[in-house]
């Protein structure tokens, strides 16, 4: 893996999730991943059951190009964009991931306050 074109490190796992605080946070957060706010402009690099204990879930800025690149020669690798059906990801390859230019914007109600889904959703404070 691959920052702004300087190397993070090789991952040794069964896989890795590429996110935004808002995109598969609950794929994310079930493979240990960190709860993020969403108007923290942050990509989370997180290796899905790494191989290793040293590999950590990481916080880039999110304006950073993350590249990919397939070392392993097992034919079973794929990329799945957002629970799609996956594509196959062959040795040898790249996937690079960055920031669109364009925009996506979200209605949020103003009786829904950020804090009071994550204590319901995640049962927070609870008895």
């Amino acid at each position: 893996v691959f920052v702004n074109g300087v190397y993070l490190t090789t991952y040794n796992a069964d896989g890795l999730i590429v996110s935004t605080p808002t995109g598969s946070t609950g794929y994310s957060l079930s493979a240990g991943g960190p709860v993020v706010h969403p108007t923290i402009s942050v990509i989370i690099i997180n290796p899905i059951c790494p191989h290793t204990l040293t590999n950590r879930p990481i916080l880039v800025p999110g304006d950073s190009e993350i590249e990919i690149k397939l070392h392993s020669e097992d034919s079973n690798v794929f990329v799945t964009l957002d629970g799609q059906v996956g594509v196959d990801f062959v040795g040898g390859t790249s996937v690079v991931v960055s920031k669109s230019e364009r925009k996506v914007h979200l209605i949020e109600p103003p009786e829904r306050d950020y804090y009071d889904v994550l204590r319901t959703k995640l049962k927070w404070g609870g008895k």
